[in-house]
């Protein structure tokens, strides 16, 4: 980084939305060929700030410079035309069209009388893919692609331009290791060009990996910018949510009670085979293992979602069958999923009816459903989970990603279960919000909750689980207390290794 003029530079931003003021004098700048994160919790305004970056908000007040030349954005088409462009979390693909459609949709290069020209089109696509080491090619059509593949394509779109400053928003939540290897080789290239790149990202280990410079906002407000080789994960954390976290494994004792669930050879055809454990009253068994290790599977399979091939599940010692999520819930077995944007929230829904929507039908009163029952289940666990939120009435797509998760526990929660298996509880979720939940699923097993935790994050299963159950291609391979586990065994575990102490 030798030009010190910034690609771009954020004046003083202010953005206020109705009873809330999301940003409030946010200044950043990014230097030409520097990877520069931003960071902060969920709902601390750096969505809200590149939107404005990219003319979907028009800020209420400050200056946004492109060069040190002071620019309007009006439009994210505007934001491009200026060279800067966006890749979303959240993917914006049509799926009946092909990989280069996608790439150049609204910009299709044309022969005479408008026709589309597609062998430059096609050419053109395969070039930029080459340079991305991608298994496949522009005539792919898109929704055959996988999840991982299709961000892929979206990142494809930001190299049809000559780019100033490109923002990646959480780029690798559906990548696995291979293709983060080939993004992060994207980001070098870009910088090498001189490219400057804002990172927004939770997971640090990438951004002391590829960043430069660290800016952290907090509460809507700038809170400083680090040099990352001169930081570190405590106190970046500490900036963003202005206390030290709690990152020690699970030392806590309460009494347990009986087992209130129990597995015996539980199988699901090639998904997962002779799967047997115990969760008891007040214990948090964990669920550890690779993509594709079966965990999920199991959950879904528990709550009735999958037929299970063989095998028994027993509730308080009694053999149950159960045939769809209806049964399961009717025998106190809940599920917090994976996906709880896709499966366990309606976002155009506020946020009382979100937490309701199981028991609507238990809640009427002759036609209608009892508004004052409702808001007292809301208000309830409003407060016993402290979720943030200006009232009932707000949209749940409003609410950052840590108070989503906890209108959906509290949905669960409210139906009063036994048994509370939540799936991946903090992806996508900051590091202050994980610590909230983390704290959570503690005290719900200290209260009597029997909890099963399943997650793709070795220091939340070792920080949470009494218990960790590790899983390695569709079988238990290993069972661990929490203060026998260690790091090294529990990799071998999920690896397949050690075969001879199959569970």
């Amino acid at each position: 980084m030798t030009d010190t003029t910034p690609a771009l530079r954020l004046d003083g931003i202010v953005k206020t939305f109705p009873g809330v003021r999301a940003l409030d004098g946010v200044s950043l700048e990014l230097l030409p060929g520097e990877v520069h994160a931003l960071m902060g919790e969920n709902g601390a305004g750096k969505s809200t700030l590149m939107k404005v970056l990219g003319g979907i908000h028009q800020p209420d007040a400050g200056t946004i410079y492109i060069a040190e030349t002071p620019v309007v954005m009006t439009s994210p088409q505007q934001a491009k035309r200026e060279g800067v462009v966006f890749i979303h979390q959240e993917l914006s693909l049509a799926d009946e069209l092909t990989v280069a459609e996608n790439i150049f949709l609204g910009e299709l290069p044309r022969k005479s009388l408008g026709r589309v020209d597609w062998q430059t089109l096609y050419g053109n696509t395969d070039r930029i893919l080459k340079t991305l080491n991608v298994g496949f090619d522009a005539r792919t059509r898109v929704g055959d692609l996988s999840i991982a593949n299709q961000q892929m394509v979206e990142i494809a779109r930001a190299l049809t331009v000559d780019p100033r400053a490109v923002i990646f928003d959480e780029p690798t939540a559906s990548l696995t290791d291979a293709e983060k290897v080939v993004l992060f080789e994207v980001i070098a290239d870009l910088q090498s060009r001189g490219v400057g790149v804002i990172y927004i990202s939770h997971r640090m280990e990438e951004i002391f990996k590829i960043t430069d410079r660290i800016s952290v906002l907090r509460d809507g407000q700038y809170r400083g910018t680090l040099n990352t080789a001169e930081t570190d994960e405590e106190e970046v954390t500490q900036l963003m949510i202005g206390r030290k976290l709690d990152l020690s494994r699970n030392e806590s004792h309460h009494e347990m009670g009986d087992v209130a669930l129990e597995v015996r050879n539980l199988s699901c055809g090639d998904l997962f085979r002779d799967v047997s454990f115990t969760v008891r009253r007040g214990e948090v068994v964990g669920f550890y293992g690779l993509v594709g290790a079966g965990r999920t599977e199991i959950a879904e399979t528990i709550f009735g979602l999958r037929d299970p091939s063989g095998g028994q599940i027993l509730l308080n010692g009694e053999e149950v069958r159960i045939h769809s999520p209806q049964d399961a819930i009717r025998r106190g077995i809940s599920l917090v999923p994976e996906d709880r944007k896709g499966q366990g929230l309606i976002l155009g829904m506020n946020c009382r009816d979100n937490m309701t929507l199981p028991q609507v039908d238990d809640m009427t009163a002759g036609p209608f459903v009892s508004d004052g029952a409702e808001v007292a289940i809301f208000d309830q666990y409003r407060d016993k989970l402290d979720i943030r939120t200006p009232g009932w009435r707000q949209m749940v797509g409003n609410l950052s990603g840590g108070n989503q998760q906890k209108i959906v526990i509290g949905k669960w929660l409210s139906m009063r279960p036994e048994v509370l298996i939540v799936d991946e509880p903090t992806r996508g979720i900051d590091v202050g919000s994980k610590s909230e939940i983390h704290n959570l699923i503690r005290d719900l097993a200290a209260q009597g909750y029997a909890v099963i935790v399943i997650s793709s994050e070795m220091p939340e299963v070792l920080h949470v689980s009494d218990r960790i159950v590790a899983m390695y291609s569709g079988r238990v391979m290993r069972e661990f207390t929490s203060e026998e586990v260690t790091e090294d065994s529990l990799i071998q575990a999920i690896s397949g290794i050690g075969g001879d102490k199959v569970a």
